[in-house]
């Protein structure tokens, strides 16, 4: 590495920079990438992916009504979280749960309100679910439960009754209070952003340089390695950083996420992480000549483990143990968790700085790897 960045002529490295800035302007594939792809994966990532749950369909099966009942059912009728569809006939919402146009019902059963009044009460309701979507099976579950328990406790209030329990349980949520699911996904959605371009950047445009001839051309003039290498990412880290600025302000203004950290310190790991990206993508263009495999190899070696095991999505700590270990070696997982923490959290400087040592490691290997297999020659 160190004998491909000697004696570089920073004439010449300054010309190559030129060169490819011109050539960033005048093609307009470089500038889709970095502005039009992140704002409509950002688009995307903030309206259509969503964890919080919304008008879920759900029947509720009234084989008998009374005021009791009809104060349970309000809970339902009343909650942002549901679209209720209501019927004394069970086998009608059966049928609408078995073919997908609800999540799950809840059957209020005829001996409810006798059941109620004993001596001891002993009432009980049936909760079925749709279990082929886990999530919102788990989801309906749980609502029902809280709000069955709540019901029960304004009633017994209502009756004169006091429930006071042993222990009592007070809910604080930190960082996101009102528990958005967009505040988690959008920070580590631009993590995946910066990983695609970053990537395609580098490796599509050189691709595509191969295709043309231009590099030939290129490598029969006097410049190393080391100011090809300079001549090509520095044009393409900046327009990437330009991206990122974009993707910050859309993130802010545009979806209301907060940003609790300093803005310079999320440009200073944003940088360090843009770098490792446009080093892979680099990698990948001394392998792939063409840009359909260049963009292929971007997808599965890039995109695809970024956006699966970098805890963007699905949680870490419940993978299997290989997939757990296999993460470690994924940058992208550093970046989502400094993004998170910047976005959510604030300035967490000893978290901060051991997640930049990971990849500013990863960066420094692929780099490694560029400077040895890049070679003045055709071949």
């Amino acid at each position: 590495m160190n004998l491909a960045l000697r004696g570089l002529s920073l004439r010449r490295v300054w010309g190559l920079i030129k060169k490819e800035s011109y050539q960033i302007v005048r093609d307009p594939s470089s500038l889709i990438i970095a502005f039009v792809l992140p704002a409509m994966l950002l688009f995307l990532f903030g309206t259509a992916v969503s964890l919080d749950i919304t008008n879920l369909k759900v029947g509720i099966v009234l084989e008998e009504t009374n005021p009791d009942v009809n104060l349970f059912v309000e809970s339902f009728t009343n909650s942002p979280y549901f679209d209720v569809t209501i019927s004394r006939d069970r086998h009608k919402i059966e049928k609408m749960v078995l073919e997908g146009e609800l999540r799950g019902m809840v059957v209020v059963p005829g001996q409810f309100d006798r059941d109620l009044n004993k001596a001891t009460p002993d009432a009980k309701i049936q909760v079925i679910t749709d279990g082929s979507e886990t999530n919102t099976a788990s989801f309906l579950q749980n609502y029902v439960t809280g709000a069955w328990s709540n019901w029960l406790n304004q009633r017994e209030a209502q009756d004169g009754m006091v429930f006071n329990p042993p222990i009592e349980i007070v809910d604080r949520i930190w960082y996101n209070e009102d528990a958005n699911s967009h505040f988690y996904l959008l920070p580590g959605s631009i993590a995946i952003i910066m990983t695609l371009i970053g990537t395609l950047l580098t490796s599509l445009v050189i691709a595509r340089e191969w295709e043309r001839g231009t590099m030939e051309a290129l490598m029969a003039t006097p410049v190393s390695i080391g100011e090809i290498i300079c001549g090509k990412i520095i044009p393409y880290f900046t327009l990437g950083m330009c991206s990122m600025i974009l993707c910050v302000i859309i993130t802010v203004i545009g979806f209301g996420v907060p940003l609790r950290g300093s803005v310079w310190l999320l440009m200073l790991v944003s940088a360090l992480y843009l770098g490792t990206a446009l080093s892979m993508g680099l990698l990948i263009s001394t392998v792939a000549h063409n840009q359909f495999v260049a963009s292929q190899i971007s997808l599965y070696v890039a995109y695809l483990p970024s956006f699966l095991l970098s805890g963007f999505i699905f949680e870490i700590s419940s993978m299997p143990i290989i997939l757990r270990g296999i993460t470690y070696f994924i940058p992208a997982r550093y970046f989502v968790n400094n993004l998170q923490t910047l976005f959510l959290t604030g300035d967490v400087f000893k978290l901060i700085f051991m997640n930049c040592l990971w990849v500013g490691l990863f960066g420094i290997v692929l780099m490694y790897l560029v400077v040895k297999r890049v070679r003045k020659r055709l071949d």
